[in-house]
């Protein structure tokens, strides 16, 4: 009976070996992605991610408001007709009814203060405040790609490991069932050495899923809709590498002059005084003038007369007192806003020219010391193994020991990569040029 589960057991491990093998030789058979340079992402997210899209709105919104600050106000025409004999009442000296009148009066607005010129100020003031609110939006999505592209790399470097490790253990498997035919292996090592590979063909399942899901946020990034039906796409394997590119005080000083969200901020100010030199300027009362021409007839008799006006507000109650109060406080909030834009400028470069450094030492520790050792230890192992002097769990061992080497080298590399990828969206200089 426990023969028979043991078959059974066995079968089971062998179709999963087999599924695995078959699954891995579907992918590698598979039509060839396109090759996606993290360049070409950030192109193609900036020409079709939503959320610019509709970023970018926000700039003819504000071009037409400043048509409209353009705009005079309209003239004013009315129309009237008085003491109309509709009812039969005859028009002479013994009635009161004066003879038929039509009037035609034309009233022009005028505006004091400069509220047309303040109105265009102000409006171009909210432009070019749109603008920079664009290039910031543009600054956080190319920083959102290039994050999901590290996340891609770090995924398809993790999946590669896994399946080397896999194959490795499907040949351990074939030469240690090949031992067993002959007598020299006892059926527990062949099991152990099954079990191996079906934990780390689980591991390579996991990890297709990582990868599936790092594309799917890259996709989200650039656009690309779910049911589009588009190629699948491939991204570089060489990792962003190098020294960092400039000192932390050469990245506070660009951060400062070019950072688009901190530069909103300045010009946050700007349309906050605008605003307060328009409420101003709106407190000054508006002159109307007018000018009238009346028609009037009766019993067969008509004359026309002319007459003109002029009509001006008596501020006694509004003279715009809220709206000035609120601009200027709305100046005195902007500036502090200013102020603490700038202190998280300052911090963030400060947190990713760290990083940078951090992330740096990591990788060239790695490499100098615990790689090279995994490596001899592995080696070694495997080769003892082979010649029977070291068990199968202390191979596993440092199998699983120069997997683990491996995945820290390779997180320690993409979180160089993506902390050279903050240094340069926090000093702005990701959207030089765009």
């Amino acid at each position: 009976m426990a023969e028979s589960d043991a078959n059974c057991n066995t079968g089971g491990v062998r179709l999963r070996l087999a599924w695995v093998a078959v699954v891995s030789a579907a992918m590698a058979a598979g039509q060839p992605a396109r090759k996606l340079s993290v360049d070409d992402a950030i192109r193609e997210a900036v020409a079709r991610n939503l959320e610019l899209m509709a970023e970018r709105a926000n700039l003819d919104i504000a071009r037409a408001r400043e048509i409209t600050a353009r705009l005079r106000p309209n003239p004013v025409v009315t129309a009237s007709a008085q003491t109309l004999n509709v009812f039969g009442v005859p028009y002479g000296s013994d009635s009161p009814l004066g003879p038929n009148a039509f009037t035609s009066h034309i009233d022009f607005p005028l505006e004091r203060g400069g509220k047309r010129e303040r109105r265009i100020e102000l409006a171009r003031a909210e432009y070019s405040l749109a603008e920079l609110g664009f290039r910031e939006r543009l600054r956080q999505l190319i920083a959102e790609v290039q994050a999901a592209y590290v996340d891609v790399q770090l995924a398809k470097e993790n999946l590669r490991l896994n399946q080397q490790t896999l194959d490795s253990l499907q040949k351990l498997v074939a030469i240690n069932e090949a031992r067993l035919k002959a007598g020299d292996l006892a059926q527990v090592e062949l099991e152990r050495s099954r079990v191996a590979a079906l934990q780390f063909a689980a591991n390579v399942q996991e990890d297709e899923l990582r990868l599936a899901q790092a594309k799917a946020r890259l996709r989200l990034a650039l656009g690309r809709r779910p049911e589009e039906p588009g190629e699948d796409f491939d991204v570089d394997e060489a990792m962003r590498s190098g020294p960092v590119p400039l000192t932390k005080e050469a990245a506070l000083a660009a951060a400062l002059e070019a950072r688009p969200d901190l530069l909103a901020q300045k010009q946050a100010i700007v349309r906050a005084r605008a605003d307060l030199r328009l409420q101003l300027a709106n407190a000054k009362v508006d002159y109307t003038v007018g000018a009238e021409v009346t028609r009037q007839w009766a019993y067969g008799i008509s004359g026309n007369t002319m007459g003109f006006s002029f009509s001006v507000p008596l501020r006694v109650f509004n003279r715009n007192q809220g709206e000035i109060a609120r601009a200027q406080r709305e100046i005195a909030q902007a500036e502090a806003r200013l102020a603490a834009a700038e202190l998280a400028v300052r911090t963030e470069v400060e947190t990713a020219y760290r990083k940078c450094l951090s992330y740096s030492s990591l990788v060239r520790q790695v490499e100098a010391e615990m790689l090279s050792r995994a490596q001899r230890v592995l080696e070694t192992t495997r080769y003892s193994y082979e010649r029977g002097e070291a068990s199968l769990v202390e191979f596993l061992d440092a199998q699983r020991a120069f997997n683990e080497a491996m995945q820290t080298y390779n997180s320690a590399r993409a979180n160089y990569a993506r902390s050279l990828y903050e240094l340069e969206s926090a000093t702005g200089a990701s959207i030089a040029g765009r």
